[in-house]
C-alpha cells in the first residue's frame, strides 16, 4: 500500500476528527455564551471572552476543515486549494489560534479545576471540558501541519515544487 493511499484514508480521518472535537468545543462553547449572555453570571468578563474566543476558534474550524474535505475529495491531485501551500496557511493559521485558544482557557483556570473543592467558577465541569477539547484540537492541528511539513518537504526535494498535491 503506498503513501498516496494512505493520504487519501487519512486526510479526511484527521480533518474528520478536527471537526468532531470541533463540534464538542462549539457545543460547549455556544452553551457557556449562551448561558452568560442570559444569567451574566460569567466571573469576569475575561472568562466571558476567553470562552466566546474558544466559540470563533470551533466555527472557524468546523467551517475550513470541511471546505478543505471537500475540496480534497473534489480535486485531491494538483489543485491549487488542495496544495501542500494551502494546507499550510490554513493548519499553521489553525494552529495559532488553537494555541491561543487552549492557553488562554488553561490560564483562565489555573490548569484545570477541581470542582469538588473550588465553588468560584459557575460551570466547573463545562470548563474544565472546555480546556480538554481545546488542548485536543491544538494536537490534532499540530498533527496535522507536521505531517503536512513532512510531505512538502519531500515533495520538493523529489522536485515536485512546494505547490505539489499532497497525494
Amino acid at each position: 500500500m503506498g503513501m498516496d493511499t494512505h493520504i487519501r484514508r487519512g486526510h479526511p480521518i484527521t480533518f474528520g476528527l478536527m471537526i468532531l472535537f470541533g463540534l464538542f468545543e462549539l457545543a460547549l462553547s455556544a452553551w457557556l455564551t449562551s448561558r452568560f449572555n442570559m444569567l451574566h453570571n460569567e466571573r469576569t468578563t475575561s472568562e466571558r471572552d476567553r470562552v466566546r474566543f474558544a466559540l470563533f476558534t470551533s466555527t472557524w474550524t468546523i467551517f475550513f476543515s470541511g471546505l478543505m474535505v471537500a475540496l480534497f475529495w473534489h480535486s485531491a491531485d494538483g489543485s491549487v486549494l488542495t496544495s501542500v501551500l494551502s494546507h499550510l496557511v490554513f493548519l499553521g493559521f489553525t494552529w495559532i489560534l488553537w494555541t491561543a485558544t487552549a492557553a488562554a482557557v488553561t490560564e483562565m483556570l489555573g490548569g484545570g479545576l477541581n470542582c469538588k473543592t473550588q465553588d468560584v467558577y459557575v460551570y466547573c465541569n463545562q470548563l474544565n471540558a472546555l480546556e480538554a477539547f481545546a488542548w485536543v484540537e491544538w494536537l490534532l492541528v499540530t498533527f496535522a501541519i507536521i505531517f503536512v511539513l513532512v510531505r512538502g518537504i519531500a515533495a520538493a526535494r523529489r522536485g515536485d515544487g512546494y505547490r505539489g498535491g499532497l497525494v
